[in-house]
């Protein structure tokens, strides 16, 4: 039996159990893994609902054009009701989003304007407030403020929730989220409390966001707010769909952290998920000695890892932030005792005198150099054959036997990377200092950086 639409793959995601992160954790750790559906994000319950109600309230009429601020996966989900509805999207966002999210919005058809992310909500530049003067000024159009639109938190009441409460057969005593514009915490949690006012509802949150002080003081104090690098939730302010009685505890978690988690979810788990579904899982492991034996917890994993490939799943972006502890080859480099200096060989060099190189200093790789820099190579390996075929090819020129040149990294690329230059036909990489000097790393340098 075939679906008539896209819409209709909405909801229905799996609940997965995890089991390497969370071993040292008592209690039962399930994770609502959201990316399944056909946004790839939990954002397609709510952005539907808030369509299909706009429609009911005659709001959004056809051919209009609807309007948002969205860092990414709300546009997502409004652009495939749009596409099987056929309304119109301009979506607004912030620089801080990564460029993967801006791109998707785009082939689905929308147009896409980008404003800064370190200015106030109410100033005119930032996407909130483009995004409501947009609703203003374009004919035909609704904005649809998620924020503050309480058909975001319906959808959560009507399907989310529900939905975990019979995939755990009503067991479930915890939900972990993150915050962001309220919708799927409050809605989940609105739900599954009226089932069980005993659930406790844990909200994290990140540094750099005031929801935290907020819930704990009734305070909207700006003082907490400061740029963050997380995606997806904390606020600079309180959205209105926000209702704080049902939220039992608010957690913040850091923007490395998150990261990372993100990644070890990756790797651990074969969750490929987004920066929100790591801080989720990180803020739970700051938790987890409220947790017992019984105890069922239920993650919420926003959306996919595809959104942030360039980001969090990008080694260098990682180690831009500081957020990435990899060796690299500048750490090759500088755990080598002493200064060393790179040994080379000029082309009209004879093989009988790289061959006393390699002697003297128990190498086997060497760079062919010339005036311009690295040109070619020579290695104990390739000589040995050249030799043993031919004793006379020792008063040759290195030219004329040398093998191709080394490829050349950057200082800092990280071990891993270098792994992969390095095989069979190319036994060595190059990299230049800070100062412009030469230095190289074979493939032992590598196995011992990875065996320390």
């Amino acid at each position: 039996m075939w679906l008539n639409n896209i819409l209709e793959t909405i909801g229905n995601t799996p609940l997965i159990k995890l089991n390497k992160i969370t071993k040292d954790i008592p209690a039962t750790v399930l994770a609502k893994v959201d990316y399944f559906n056909p946004g790839n994000s939990i954002k397609d319950r709510m952005a539907l609902k808030m369509v299909e109600v706009a429609e009911a309230e005659g709001k959004l009429k056809p051919g209009g054009t609807i309007i948002e601020g969205t860092s990414g996966n709300t546009g997502m989900g409004l652009a495939l009701a749009a596409c099987v509805k056929g309304y119109k999207c301009i979506f607004v966002t912030t620089d801080k989003q990564s460029k993967e999210k801006a791109d998707i919005l785009k082939a689905v058809g929308a147009e896409v304007i980008v404003c800064p992310t370190n200015v106030d909500p109410e100033d005119p530049r930032s996407y909130y407030s483009v995004a409501k003067r947009l609703g203003k000024e374009v004919p035909n159009s609704y904005h649809m403020n998620q924020y503050d639109n309480l058909a975001n938190r319906l959808a959560h009441y009507e399907s989310t929730g529900p939905e975990i409460w019979e995939q755990t057969e009503g067991k479930i005593t915890h939900l972990v989220c993150t915050a962001g514009t309220g919708g799927t915490i409050t809605g989940t949690a609105m739900f599954l409390k009226e089932k069980n006012p005993n659930i406790q509802v844990w909200a994290i949150d990140v540094y750099g966001s005031l929801l935290t002080k907020y819930f704990r003081t009734g305070e909207v104090d700006m003082n907490e707010v400061h740029p963050y690098i997380s995606e997806g939730f904390g606020e600079d302010f309180v959205p209105e769909n926000y209702d704080m009685s049902v939220i039992d505890h608010f957690e913040q978690v850091t923007d490395k952290d998150g990261a990372v988690m993100a990644r070890k979810l990756a790797k651990d788990e074969g969750i490929f998920c987004g920066y929100s579904a790591g801080s989720c899982i990180q803020g739970l492991m700051q938790l987890k000695d409220r947790l017992k034996k019984d105890d069922v917890v239920v993650c919420i994993f926003h959306d996919h890892g595809s959104r942030y490939v360039a980001k969090i799943y990008n080694d260098q972006w990682m180690m831009e932030r500081g957020f990435l502890d990899v060796k690299s080859f500048k750490d090759i480099v500088n755990g080598r005792s002493g200064a060393k200096k790179l040994v080379t060989v000029e082309p009209q060099n004879t093989v009988a005198e790289a061959v006393e190189l390699m002697k003297k200093y128990d190498i086997e790789h060497i760079p062919v150099v010339n005036g311009n820099g690295p040109i070619g190579a020579v290695s104990e390996a390739g000589l040995f054959l050249k030799v043993f075929s031919n004793p006379e090819i020792k008063t040759a020129t290195v030219e004329s036997v040398m093998e191709k040149p080394f490829p050349v990294v950057e200082f800092d690329t990280p071990v891993e990377r270098l792994g992969s230059l390095i095989n069979k036909e190319n036994g060595a990489v190059l990299a230049k200092d800070e100062k412009g000097d030469y230095h190289i790393v074979t493939k032992y340098d590598v196995i011992q950086s990875l065996a320390k």
